[in-house]
């Protein structure tokens, strides 16, 4: 068994990446042909009114702190420091101290392709569905426990789980948000700025899933291009190992769901491996070619257009009549729907990226308006120029677009999910938002060189102004395009799976009509494809155009054109991005990095767009690697846990019995002053003592012998019952008094009532008894007992001994005289905190 599977996931990863190759290096040639062709006629969308930051990230990090992991080889949970740079991936440290160091992490995680979850219940939904024939049951315990109630759980169909937790519920959605943006931004792993190798891998995907019969969106075209591979391959791989494996899984249900999990991940780091190597050398290939093709492409570029014309248009007449006849009866009725799912929550989501753009202006202004000074101003802009990209301010944006909702239509039209769409709509919020930032930081600084800093909250509005309103017009050009391209997702794969039947057997005859020199460059599928959304596409625009008229989407119309009042705005582009902590502080800013340290993860500390997390009252969190006790990894193995049990039991005892250091203020304020409680008489003319505190001098002996000198003395008042004083003493003393005057006292009773009846002396004897024996040993007590010191430390203390006082009356508490002071005053019974300094 151990055999089989390595030798089946290899060899279906070579064959599936011989299709692929031979599919893409179609692709990079015909995307080629576009690019060059692009370049040659020009074209191009409404030119964007805000600005573009070209690396808006420079010197910066995204975020670092302190959480807890759980680690599955000792199946207990460790502290560790993560630092996210800003690439996204996210670094594990065995301490903050080791990421100073410049220490290689524990482990390196990148984000695409999971899921960051918030609760056990979620995550435990997920593993039952990843393996249909063992699921647990209502209630079951999972196989891991929380160490506590804020877990932090990033989830992969494929790949390695990872689990962290933390201690507060701030703390955690914070993380979460965090998470997120890693996830969001892995994702986006595919670079627009690439006009061949993008489009030709996309596309060669697109085209290899359908021929397999697979349309539609598709969940997993997340992260690079060799992680997109390897998930491809698990799609189908991943089924079949499923059924290889599971049924010979043993044990109990969540060791076979952890097993399971351990052998997927197994395979995907294989089979990622696989494709890695085989990707770039694919690449490499095409590329070499480039130059002879690009060579090609211009010297014939005008007679390869017409050739695709001329084969187009036979193309069209076969493919128009069958795709309209589908367009009328099972699209068409469903594009205002559709639409509308897609236009609600994004409108809303952007409309919050500019309420929020707002509300950081006016904290600016209030600045201003406040005289809160140059580095205040410094601080809040450099807040300000990483906004986009704080996942915590940036939530509530998010949160509008995740609402978006297809459901009633992703069966129809073989949706997955929206997540395709939502992930896209989120990176497009976050780059208008940028946009917004730079733009207005470099129209501010424009103003201050040119009119200066007198009056900077005039400034301040007066650009925020200017930059609202591009913002607004960017924001209506980029969500029309936005929605044109996610309904020719939704509606374009549906169309050719409508249409393949009837017409893929027609298509290859269209090859005879292409020249031999550039079949290469024209392709049946690619041609036929577009022909489809070239009869979709004019509904299309008809229904977004129409849309723009409706208000409530805040929507300009295509016949709108904003014109460009800042004719010059685009020269400020080019400018260096404004260093706004120098310009009002004077210093260089602390995040500051040279270009030598910044491929480094030490030396001086860079700027960091996600604060830390500090408690109320509490330092910094986890600053040092400490251990959260394990929890079990399988519920049922009791003989396990009970050895586990008895050892933590055993060291627990062993730390109880070693000496430990204070743990509060009152404490250690006690070990620098120790108090000593004593039971301190006054004179029953003072019984009415009230609780008090009063500055002394004096001194006291303790255990050692070291003289300690007394500085307060705090009067503390109790109630005492008759006869508590005597309890004081000790048992040895009652004891001995007792014995002594029983013994005189039953001798001299005998002879008084020698002759009395029986019953009537032992009445009489026990009622004079009773009262005897209180008073003696109450006189005896007086007469050799010294007063004694409540605190086990000081009962061999005789530095506050009191004289002995007359004999006490039956109803009343004993008298003792209080020494402290040298006077003899009769109160009632108190205890007397002594301060020693």
């Amino acid at each position: 068994e151990r055999d089989s599977v390595p030798s089946h996931e290899n060899t279906r990863t070579r064959e599936w990446m011989k299709e692929f190759s031979q599919v893409y290096e179609q692709q990079y040639a015909v995307a080629l042909f576009n690019s060059v062709r692009f370049e040659i006629e020009g074209g191009g969308g409404t030119q964007s009114q805000l600005l573009h930051r070209k690396d808006p990230l420079a010197g910066c990090t995204i975020f670092s702190g302190s959480l807890f992991q759980y680690l599955e080889e000792n199946r207990k949970w460790r502290n560790r420091f993560v630092f996210v740079p800003k690439d996204y991936t996210i670094n594990l440290y065995e301490s903050k101290a080791a990421h100073e160091r410049g220490l290689h992490p524990k482990l390196t995680i990148n984000c695409a392709g999971y899921k960051a979850l918030t609760s056990m219940e979620e995550y435990m939904e997920l593993i039952n569905k990843s393996l249909p024939g063992v699921k647990a049951k209502v209630g079951s315990n999972p196989f891991i426990k929380c160490a506590t109630g804020f877990p932090l759980i990033l989830w992969h169909p494929y790949a390695r789980h990872h689990y962290f937790c933390v201690m507060t519920e701030k703390e955690q959605k914070k993380w979460h948000a965090v998470l997120q943006d890693c996830v969001r931004d892995s994702n986006n792993g595919l670079p627009e700025n690439c006009t061949v190798k993008t489009p030709a891998f996309t596309d060669a995907v697109r085209l290899h899933r359908q021929a397999r019969g697979q349309y539609g969106t598709w969940d997993m075209m997340c992260g690079t291009p060799p992680q997109i591979l390897a998930n491809l391959v698990m799609e189908t791989l991943h089924p079949d190992i499923r059924n290889m494996i599971v049924p010979r899984l043993k044990g109990k249900m969540q060791q076979r769901q952890k097993n399971w999990m351990l052998i997927s991940d197994a395979v995907y780091k294989q089979v990622l491996t696989q494709t890695t190597g085989q990707y770039e050398a694919l690449v490499e290939a095409c590329e070499a070619q480039r130059g002879p093709l690009d060579a090609r492409l211009r010297t014939d570029m005008d007679q390869i257009i017409t050739s695709k014309e001329h084969v187009s248009s036979k193309i069209r007449a076969l493919v128009l009549p069958k795709a309209e006849q589908i367009l009328r009866t099972n699209i068409q009725p469903y594009i205002n729907s559709i639409l509308e799912a897609l236009m609600d929550p994004t409108s809303r989501g952007f409309a919050e990226v500019r309420d929020v753009f707002f509300r950081e202006m006016v904290e600016i202004s209030k600045n201003s308006l406040n005289g809160g000074g140059k580095e205040k101003m410094g601080e809040n802009m450099e807040r300000l120029s990483m906004l986009a990209f704080h996942p915590v301010k940036m939530q509530s944006c998010y949160e509008k677009v995740e609402e978006l909702n297809l459901e009633g239509l992703q069966q129809r039209f073989d949706v997955s999910s929206p997540s395709v769409f939502i992930s896209r709509a989120q990176i497009l919020m976050r780059e208008q938002m940028d946009n917004a930032v730079y733009t207005f930081e470099q129209l501010l600084n424009q103003s201050l060189e040119a009119q200066g800093d007198s009056d900077m909250c005039k400034l301040t509005q007066r650009c925020q102004d200017r930059v609202l309103k591009k913002y607004d017009y960017d924001s209506s050009t980029v969500r029309k395009k936005f929605f044109r391209e996610a309904l020719l997702q939704i509606i374009i794969p549906y169309m050719l799976q409508q249409l393949a039947p009837s017409c893929s057997p027609e298509l290859p005859r269209f090859k005879e009509l292409i020249f031999e020199d550039f079949s290469r460059f024209l392709l049946i599928e690619n041609m036929f494809e577009e022909v489809v959304l070239q009869s979709v596409s004019k509904d299309i625009m008809m229904a977004v155009k129409e849309a723009a008229v409706q208000r409530r989407h805040n929507l300009y119309r295509d016949s709108i054109i904003l014109t460009n009042s800042d004719p010059n705005l685009h020269l400020l582009g080019e400018n260096p991005q404004v260093d706004w902590a120098t310009k009002f502080g004077g210093d260089e800013p602390e995040g500051s990095v040279s270009s030598a340290d910044e491929g480094r993860g030490f030396g001086r500390r860079r700027k960091q767009v996600v604060s830390m997390i500090q408690l109320d009252g509490v330092p910094l969190p986890y600053e040092s690697c400490l251990e959260v006790p394990g929890v079990e990894l399988i519920p049922e193995e009791d003989a396990e846990s009970k050895e586990e049990e008895n050892e933590e039991d055993q060291l627990g005892k062993a730390e109880d019995l070693s000496p430990k250091s204070p743990d509060s203020v009152n404490e250690i304020r006690d070990l620098i002053n120790p108090v000593v409680e004593v039971a301190v008489p006054v004179s029953k003319e003072q019984s009415e003592v009230t609780n008090k505190t009063e500055a002394t001098t004096g001194s006291i002996s303790v255990e050692d012998g070291v003289e300690e000198g007394v500085t307060h003395v705090t009067t503390v008042v109790e109630t005492v019952p008759k006869g508590s004083l005597g309890e004081k003493t000790s048992p040895q003393a009652i004891l001995q008094q007792l014995l002594a005057s029983k013994k005189q006292e039953v001798d001299k009773e005998e002879a008084a009532i020698q002759n009395a009846i029986e019953e009537l002396e032992i009445a009489v004897q026990e009622d004079e008894s009773e009262q005897i024996t209180e008073i003696s040993a109450a006189e005896s007590d007086n007469e050799s007992s010294p007063p004694l010191v409540t605190d086990s430390s000081s009962r061999e203390d005789s530095g506050f001994q009191s004289p002995t006082s007359e004999g006490p009356v039956d109803s009343e508490p004993q008298p003792i005289t209080n020494g402290l002071n040298g006077e003899e005053k009769i109160v009632d019974p108190v205890e007397v905190e002594v301060v020693l300094s």
